[in-house]
């Protein structure tokens, strides 16, 4: 990322990180970044973190946890003020007591979680605090696709955006905005009704390649789909151009004033953004709905592949000395999590794992990655499933059984958000590739083929009591080995 920050920037970097250093002699601490794309999961994920911890939730595969070396583990204030904090606690009441899935990250949020424990070597005990504090930052996934940006000019900008919109998987529904694009002279005097119509189609396209059928990822600019307090400001009122040519633009034209704003947003809002926040993580966690783009289509699993390409590209993977360590942190793990693994029965995780490994090394050897250790899993923070079997004539079929929202529909039933009922999802392919492919066109006597999985969205479950009538912690399937790799060794 140098190329992407200039020597001022890196300077507020190196003081930012000696800042922290200076802090973490006193009491030992580490920046845990939690991102991903729509409704991947993040909220749910940092809630289910932190509840398995606060209440020794069941964590076979983390060592520290199974060991018994962690003494407790509790909320404390967070070290930034100026970042509003993660609302743990009400996110949780709407899990357990409320049944629903808490709102979606709609913007960055901190929490800081301090773990007391007893390393478990000798020389660890003498010499460790046995206290770590992990600041856990929370962000959408789309910002972290603006951060490329920073490395393209206007022109690159807009010739990327139109590349994309021309694909197969975009082409019908970005015609509107092309449209409404080639109408324009770049070379005009600038209109704000002109340049507001154009940022508004050009939004409305964006809104419409997230829609569930549609499941792409590559999106920018992410604040076009969560613009919080910058909507209707210039900085977002920019749009693409077509046929930009070479040469300066003329001045107080419609394409000098995209221009303008487009710089600005790249200058008030992502770099602040990578600097304050992406610059400071030692560890991270991408989570992604590969799910949902597996019943979209090939289509949409070469654009989350993409876009994955482009998270990781942002990130300062390796492993720096004692002395660049001082000003400067670098990202030495990242784990690339599939959500709702709960969807689908055990039998298909390692399938699900293994699509999950093709998208992350291909996109890892995209972002040229190197210096940090890379690991996916198929998990589900929360489990809102069990399974079971059915019969189906002489057919045994392996089901999932939970409780689908409500609205949610499938093969025509469609459910009132309080009836249980079992649900064979499908099978993945064996051979990862093949999700990568599209099926073969239907000919006269061929039917086309039925999407890998069907899935419907299932309401939080119902908390299990012991019989003294404690209420267990959130169930969940892999979390425990989704902390042994991020937070594990830290605990040794």
């Amino acid at each position: 990322m140098a190329s992407l920050t200039s020597f001022a920037d890196e300077a507020l970097i190196a003081l930012d990180t000696l800042t922290d250093r200076a802090a973490g002699l006193v009491a030992p601490s580490m920046r845990l970044g939690v991102t991903g794309l729509s409704r991947a999961g993040k909220t749910v994920f940092i809630s289910a973190f932190v509840h398995n911890l606060v209440h020794g939730g069941r964590l076979p595969l983390f060592e520290a946890q199974k060991s018994g070396r962690i003494a407790r583990a509790f909320l404390e204030h967070q070290p930034d003020d100026a970042v509003p904090r993660f609302q743990y606690e009400d996110h949780v009441a709407a899990l357990v007591s409320e049944r629903i899935w808490p709102d979606s990250t709609r913007a960055i949020s901190e929490l800081r979680l301090t773990i007391q424990y007893e390393s478990a070597s000798g020389w660890g005990r003498l010499f460790s605090s046995g206290k770590l504090s992990v600041d856990i930052v929370d962000y959408p996934g789309e910002w972290l696709l603006d951060l490329p940006l920073l490395g393209k000019d206007f022109r690159a900008f807009s010739a990327d955006a139109f590349e994309l919109a021309e694909l197969p998987v975009r082409a019908d529904i970005s015609g509107e905005w092309r449209q409404e694009a080639a109408k324009v002279d770049p070379a005009a005097p600038f209109d704000e009704m002109a340049a507001r119509r154009l940022a508004e189609s050009f939004t409305a396209y964006l809104r419409a390649c997230k829609a569930d059928h549609r499941a792409l990822s590559t999106l920018p600019p992410g604040r076009f789909l969560m613009p919080g307090d910058l909507e209707g400001s210039p900085a977002l009122t920019f749009a693409p151009l077509p046929g930009l040519g070479e040469g300066r633009f003329p001045s107080g034209s419609l394409a000098a004033t995209m221009e303008r704003r487009y710089e600005a947003y790249k200058t008030h809002v992502v770099k602040p953004f990578f600097r304050e926040h992406i610059a400071r993580l030692d560890r991270q966690i991408v989570l992604i709905d590969a799910l949902q783009a597996l019943n979209a289509g090939p289509g949409a699993m070469a654009d989350l592949e993409r876009a994955l390409a482009e998270i990781l590209a942002c990130f300062r993977p390796g492993r720096g000395s004692i002395f660049t360590d001082l000003f400067s942190r670098r990202i030495d793990r990242i784990l690339v999590a599939a959500t709702k693994a709960d969807h689908l029965h055990h039998e298909s995780h390692d399938r699900l794992q293994a699509i999950v490994r093709r998208l992350a090394d291909r996109a890892a050897s995209r972002a040229s990655l190197s210096g940090a250790t890379v690991d996916v899993l198929a998990m589900a923070a929360v489990r809102a499933t069990r399974e079971g079997t059915v019969k189906e004539g002489r057919e045994t079929l392996p089901v999932i059984i939970g409780t689908p929202l409500a609205g949610e529909t499938i093969g025509g039933e469609t459910f009132d958000g309080e009836t249980e009922t079992a649900i064979f999802p499908g099978d993945l392919p064996a051979d990862p590739e093949l999700a990568f492919k599209a099926p073969p066109v239907a000919g006269k006597n061929r039917q086309p083929e039925e999407p890998p999985i069907r899935f419907v969205r299932f309401r939080p479950p119902k908390l299990e009591k012991t019989a003294e009538g404690v209420t267990l912690s959130l169930p969940h399937i892999r979390l425990d080995r989704a902390l042994q790799f991020l937070i594990g060794d830290r605990l040794a």
